[in-house]
């Protein structure tokens, strides 16, 4: 393998991955142009917590990807159905949970941001159409997952595209044409994922590598095979637990801010979100070679792979942060044309130039490490630079409030980086020696 055929397959992984941030980038962007500041802070809030319920289960995703991609390598097609099989039924319990208990994550959520009164009426309109599509959004995370295992990389491309616009087209039809506000923002979102899922079966069936077939209940329910997806699916959901407890410490503490501060975190962290999805491309065509590697053996295969990860991880850097450097002003101006927001938003926007270095080597290394489904180590890495930030946070925000803010997250960043590059070596060791090696 070389340079061109690692970006044949990272390229559109990149463009894929890069629509995702924009259901919500999309949804601030069009608030953005409204009146006042508690529009665009309103949906942020919303938005936060559909993050924080999603991202929680954002393994359903990245395993379903890992496990598709060494059934693939292995060349079984029994696997392939199972890798989707399985975490699909866990989508949709989990889903139809999402929407009967609405009500307590409701008040719960803005109980713990406590935002004003006014963007707390915003997020509770938008909270209540969005949760609908909650069973669809889970499991459009599976066919995604699985569509990028199986390197079906055309179709998910196109399934992420076609959706993303549905949502621009909608969101832009239903605010400024039909000024329905934050609930015509919301009501396109919902739309948009529950199109996706439609469009999501129907790409599945058509584009198979095997003869699709529906599993036993006795191979659905194999005990070993569920005890493995539940392990690996039990780290990244700790690893995503922590990623949450920044995020919402994070909004929370720019919350007490005020509604501008809040407004204009609100758009950096956007900015943030989709320069972290460019990497999530890369982090995405190593998941899926490394998975491959791990299901056919290829020792050569894994060993190119990993090097080119580290390789363009830092060329992926560089490209974002000078194109932020020199654009910083006119891509904040797509998101709101509130004078005070673009001011606050400017002045803290520093910080994202130097966030692709902080975050290049983990982001991209997190791939490798779930293609090997070797998750423990991405776990161990999250706590670590979790309980780093909130040390940090505590200490530095009372003395230079929302640049320590900024400054804990960096920090935060760079330590998610470090403690996953300690875990390398032992990971190439695994990998590499023939009696350790574990095969799907």
């Amino acid at each position: 393998m070389n340079h061109r055929t690692y970006l044949t397959l990272a390229i559109p992984l990149t463009i894929s991955t890069m629509t995702t941030p924009l259901l919500g980038a999309v949804d601030t962007a069009v608030v953005g142009q409204l009146p006042a500041p508690a529009y665009i802070a309103g949906v942020a809030v919303g938005t936060l917590i559909f993050n924080t319920l999603y991202w929680v289960f954002g393994f359903l995703r990245v395993s379903t990807s890992a496990f598709a991609a060494q059934a693939n390598g292995a060349s079984d097609p029994d696997q392939g159905v199972l890798a989707l099989s399985r975490p699909f039924l866990l989508a949709v319990i989990v889903g139809m949970l999402f929407i009967l208990l609405q009500w307590p994550i409701e008040r719960a959520a803005l109980l713990v941001i406590s935002p004003d009164a006014d963007v707390s009426s915003f997020a509770v309109e938008y909270f209540r159409i969005r949760i609908w599509g909650a069973p669809f959004t889970l499991m459009n995370y599976v066919i995604l997952g699985w569509l990028m295992g199986m390197a079906k990389i055309k179709e998910s491309l196109c399934l992420q595209i076609l959706t993303n616009v549905l949502n621009m087209v909608l969101a832009i039809l239903f605010v400024h044409a039909f000024s329905f506000g934050v609930q015509g923002v919301a009501t396109a979102t919902l739309i948009a994922e529950i199109t996706a899922f439609a469009l999501g079966l129907f790409i599945i069936v058509k584009a198979s590598p095997f003869k699709w077939k529906t599993p036993s209940i006795q191979a659905l329910m194999d005990t070993d095979s569920m005890k493995r997806m539940f392990n690996v699916n039990k780290d990244l959901f700790i690893r995503t637990i922590c990623l949450l407890v920044v995020i919402n410490m994070f909004t929370a503490k720019g919350a007490s801010f005020g509604t501008e501060f809040l407004a204009a975190n609100a758009v950096l962290f956007q900015i943030h979100y989709i320069m972290a999805y460019f990497f999530d491309g890369f982090a995405n065509a190593s998941s899926i070679l490394v998975g491959k590697a791990v299901g056919a053996n290829d020792k050569e295969l894994y060993k190119k792979t990993f090097f080119l990860s580290r390789q363009w991880s830092i060329i992926t850097a560089f490209v974002i942060s000078s194109l932020y450097a020199f654009f910083q002003e006119p891509i904040i101006g797509l998101f709101t044309n509130l004078p005070s927001v673009i001011e606050i938003s400017v002045k803290y926007g520093t910080w994202l130039i130097i966030y692709p270095f902080a975050a290049c080597f983990g982001l991209v290394l997190y791939g490798v490490f779930t293609g090997a489904t070797e998750i423990a180590p991405v776990r161990n890495s999250m706590i670590y630079a979790t309980v780093l930030y909130i040390i940090i946070q505590l200490i530095v925000t009372p003395i230079w409030h929302n640049h320590g803010l900024w400054l804990a997250f960096i920090i935060y960043t760079i330590g998610r980086s470090v403690f996953l590059i300690m875990y390398t070596p032992r990971l190439n060791k695994k990998i590499l020696q023939p009696k350790e090696l574990k095969v799907s």
